[in-house]
Formats: C-alpha cells, sequence, structure tokens
C-alpha cells in the first residue's frame, strides 16, 4: 500500500518536473528497499534473482536526482 502511494506521487512529480531531485532520491531508495527485501534474498546478482528493473530503475532515479529535472521541467522555469 505504502510504496503503491509514493510510487503514483513520485511517478507524477518526476513527470512534471516538479521537485526532481527530491522525488527522485525518494523513489530511488523505494527501488533500493524493493530489491534488498524482494530479490536479493533468493541470490546475489540481478541476473539470476531477476531483480533487473528494480535496479535499473534505481539507477535511473539516483541520475534524475543528480541532475535534475532540466529546463523543460516546472523547476527550470521557475528559476533557481
Amino acid at each position: 500500500g505504502v510504496a503503491g502511494a509514493i510510487e503514483v506521487v513520485v511517478g507524477e512529480l518526476i513527470t512534471i518536473g516538479l521537485g526532481t531531485r527530491f522525488a527522485a532520491f525518494i523513489g530511488s531508495g523505494e527501488m533500493a528497499v524493493a530489491y534488498f527485501m524482494a530479490h536479493a534474498p533468493s541470490a546475489l546478482l540481478p541476473v539470476q534473482n531477476m531483480g533487473q528493473a528494480a535496479v535499473l530503475f534505481c539507477f535511473g532515479f539516483l541520475y534524475m536526482a543528480a541532475r535534475g529535472g532540466g529546463v523543460w521541467s516546472v523547476d527550470g522555469s521557475m528559476g533557481k
């Protein structure tokens, strides 16, 4: 339940570009928790435990958290 709510809110914020860095950081943490709780106990590597999507989303969100929303986002249009 809580993970679904986080995913919906984070997805919407990243889509419109509002609070992109914070939202992507929260999304990355959620994907890391999802990987370690659901996939890592069965095997070490993502290829072995079917956790590729969780790992890719985790690193994708980390990239967005580092780069920000860009010039076309709501954050970019509001200025620094």
